[in-house]
Formats: structure tokens, C-alpha cells, sequence
């Protein structure tokens, strides 16, 4: 069974599962892609070139990702890159082009290049090469979000949380959604631009960790406050397997205890041979 389809099937929580990153660089890898977009795209980038450019984003704390434009769209050979900060409280995305691949090497990395923007990158996960249901669930959601706005919307390499194909993240906040092949996308997408989340489908956020996406999720559900720009972290506290996450909502503290378990061994890729427990939390107590 595909591991979407088991991970439906077992109702896997999508809270909590979005994978680090505070600092992004994303590059236009215009052609197919292998296992890996930045080692195995050998028609259009040698492999010995992205092995460097990989480890000169990586060697600056930043996260790659591989970017396409979808459908009859690709083709144009293009060299664009986006720099991402999804850092809380210093979102930005500054966009650039370079004539040759090559010139990554001497880039600036610090965002002190290239034209900021204000208009969010909406990147959906159509690596069918790493997982075959971001190909199969991925390139379903593109062609909504390619009516509504051709010029944010993005294939782009693996994500994480195959399980949880279609995936999406929108940034700068760095906002994973999952299974969005069963959502309205595109009123996700209207939704960001607009300040809102859709929490049925939000999997966290990239700059914080698992446990503050957690216990957002169960602020939000308590406040009935589906605002983006709310419920920053204040704390972060842990003693054993229970944390104490206090958020800040527009000047009150909200206090959750949480404790982290692990799941029943289950398997969270298509490709995955055995199967193994993941992290979870369970929500203890919230109040002000």
C-alpha cells in the first residue's frame, strides 16, 4: 500500500511533523530530477556542481530545496534562486538569477542580493523520484493553484513526511501542509495572503520544533485563532518526557504540558523496509 494511503487509512496526526529549517535557498533546477534533485539532475546540472553547491548552502546553516516551474511552464533553462528567512518575526524572500549554475559558488548567502518580495512562494512537493505519492498526490493539487496564480506556484524537491503527500509549504513563514490533494488548496493559499491558516491541514511551522508546532495547534483549537502572526513562543521547558511550552497571545500566556511518546512502528515512506516508531505528543493541561 502507498504510504499516503496507509498513513490515511491508520489516521496519522499531520501536527508536529514539519521538518527544520530557519534559513532556505532555493534554486531552479529546470529538468528532471533523481533521487536526489541537486546530485541526480545530470541533464541539466553535473552532479560534482551540486554536490558543491549543496555543501556551501548547508555549510551556512541554510536548508536547499530544488524549484520548478510545473507543466509545459519548464523548459525556459532558467537559474532562478530564492533566499528564504522563515525565522518568527523576520520573514523575507529575496529573488535572484544567475547566468550559469556556477555562480552559486561566490553567491551571498546573507540576503544582501537580490530583490525582496512580499508575495509568498507556494512550493508543492512533486518528487516522484524520491517517493512515488509526491508524484501521484502532488501534481494533482498544481493545477488549481495554477489557475489561481501561476507566478507563486513551484514544484519543488522532497519536503519530508511522504506519508502526508500532497505536500506543500508556503513561504516565508515556512507553513507545511499536508494531504492538501484533499483540501480546497487554493483557499488555503487565499487564506495565507490574508494572514489565516488552515489548521485541518497544517503540519507546523519550519523555524520552530515539533513541540511548539504541537502545542500551537492546541492553542489555536482552544482560542478558536487561526491568525498566522499569534501564539509565538515564549518558553520552552522539558523535564523528562513532559514540556512546558508557553505561548504568547497578544500580550497573555497560554502554558500547555505536553508529554512525548512514540507511536506504533509503522512505515513513512513508500521505499521503507521496516517499519519504526515516530514522535508524538500528548496534551496534558493548557490554561492561561
Amino acid at each position: 500500500m502507498p504510504c499516503s494511503d496507509a498513513a490515511r487509512e491508520r489516521g496519522d496526526a499531520l501536527t508536529g511533523t514539519g521538518s527544520p529549517g530557519t534559513h532556505w535557498f532555493l534554486l531552479e533546477i529546470d529538468g528532471p530530477w533523481g533521487h536526489s534533485a541537486f546530485l541526480n539532475a545530470d541533464k541539466v546540472l553535473d552532479s560534482d556542481l551540486g554536490l558543491r553547491i549543496v555543501r556551501r548552502i548547508e555549510a551556512a546553516g541554510m536548508r536547499t530545496l530544488a524549484i520548478r516551474r510545473p507543466g509545459r511552464r519548464r523548459g525556459e533553462g532558467r537559474w532562478r534562486w530564492a533566499v528564504v528567512d522563515a525565522r518568527v518575526g523576520y520573514e523575507s524572500i529575496s529573488w535572484g538569477e544567475v547566468g550559469e549554475p556556477e555562480e552559486i559558488l561566490t553567491l551571498p548567502l546573507d540576503g544582501s542580493t537580490g530583490t525582496k518580495t512580499r508575495r509568498p512562494i507556494v512550493a508543492v512537493c512533486a518528487h516522484g523520484r524520491h517517493d512515488q505519492c509526491c508524484a501521484v498526490r502532488g501534481r494533482r493539487v498544481l493545477p488549481p493553484l495554477i489557475d489561481h496564480d501561476p507566478e507563486i506556484t513551484w514544484e519543488c524537491s522532497h519536503l519530508g513526511g511522504d506519508r502526508f503527500a500532497g505536500t506543500m509549504i508556503v513561504f516565508p513563514e515556512g507553513l507545511y501542509y499536508g494531504n492538501v490533494d484533499d483540501s480546497d488548496v487554493v483557499s488555503i493559499v487565499t487564506a495565507h495572503e490574508k494572514g489565516l491558516l488552515e489548521p485541518r491541514f497544517l503540519r507546523g511551522r519550519s523555524s520552530l520544533p515539533a513541540v511548539v508546532q504541537v502545542a500551537q495547534h492546541h492553542a489555536r483549537e482552544s482560542l478558536h485563532d487561526n491568525r498566522i502572526d499569534t501564539l509565538h513562543p515564549v518558553s520552552v521547558e522539558q523535564d523528562g518526557p513532559k514540556f512546558t511550552v508557553t505561548l504568547d497571545d497578544d500580550g497573555r500566556h497560554i502554558v500547555l504540558v505536553l508529554e512525548q511518546g512514540l507511536s506504533e512502528p509503522i512505515t513513512t515512506t513508500c521505499h521503507a523496509s521496516r517499519p519504526g516508531g515516530v514522535r508524538t505528543f500528548q496534551l496534558l493541561s493548557i490554561a492561561e
